[in-house]
């Protein structure tokens, strides 16, 4: 089953579109649900702000009958319709523990409507309990390629497989990307040297192995040097998927939500997947 959140935003709505298409692709259904605090049904009408609580149930009403008319002109995959009493958040995670996917939309209709990612996606994404795809404006002629970060790291690992999987359920090209910022100051020149070599071993290290349980991907390494958020994201542009981990390698690596995958859930145009690292990784 594949869960995804809605809020009224275009952003939500675009999400049932991708929600669906994946669906059919996995012959899977979708449980489409919105969130509405449960202080707002159990409100005494009598109270001064029990008019707040109605017009809320009111739009989440609206909100759901706008999911369902999206998503009826979509595919034929099998969709239900809920509405969660809870915290917009931790409703959505609740409801991704028996969840193949947990799709949202870029952007929310909340209090952090200026900014370029909503506050319950940057949430979300570093919790849920399965993958989680942040779906932006859907590029009107994706490429058939699923582009993966790699970095070494468990939580590269995690969206290799990942990424993997859905390139062959897709038909798609995967291009596996490695980028990594420049040397240390006073590195000396041989060990420069080397660490370039081992950088761009890494995407060929990364995916061996896998190409047997998926024949028909083709695949594409790509090494710059670079920040990896840059380059993730000029790479990705107009591609079908980006798929990274919820963690990598850096500094912040024992956050919810690592550093690259935190930056790249603002700044790339293309439906993004995050892959949650595995309990002890």
């Amino acid at each position: 089953m594949i869960v995804v959140g809605v809020d009224g935003s275009w952003a939500g709505l675009e999400a049932v579109d991708w929600a669906m298409r994946e669906a059919g692709l996995r012959g899977t259904g979708v449980r489409v649900v919105t969130v509405v605090p449960a202080w707002a049904y159990e409100t005494p009408e009598d109270r001064p702000h029990a008019y707040v609580g109605r017009c809320m149930r009111e739009n989440a009403a609206s909100v759901l009958a706008d999911a369902r008319r999206r998503a009826s002109g979509v595919s034929r995959a099998e969709a239900e319709f809920e509405l969660l009493r809870d915290d917009p958040q931790v409703g959505l995670i609740r409801a991704s523990k028996d969840a193949e996917l947990l799709v949202i939309g870029s952007r929310g209709l909340g209090g952090f409507q200026e900014l370029l990612i909503g506050s319950v996606a940057l949430g979300v994404s570093g919790q849920a309990n399965c993958p989680v795809v942040v779906v932006h404006q859907m590029p009107r002629c994706p490429r058939d390629e699923v582009v993966v970060g790699v970095d070494g790291s468990p939580g590269g690992t995690a969206a290799i497989e990942f990424a993997f999987a859905e390139a062959d359920l897709r038909g798609a090209d995967l291009l596996a990307v490695h980028a990594w910022d420049r040397p240390a100051a006073g590195a000396g020149r041989a060990a420069s040297s080397g660490r370039t070599g081992a950088e761009r071993a890494l995407p060929a290290e990364a995916v061996a192995g896998r190409s047997e349980r998926h024949p028909g991907v083709k695949i594409v390494e790509h090494v710059e040097r670079g920040h990896p958020v840059e380059v993730l994201r000029r790479v990705s542009a107009g591609a079908g998927l980006l798929v990274v981990g919820s963690r990598g390698r850096g500094a912040v690596a024992g956050l919810f939500l690592g550093s690259v995958s935190c930056s790249l859930l603002r700044r790339v145009d293309c439906p993004l997947v995050i892959v949650p690292v595995a309990d002890g990784a």
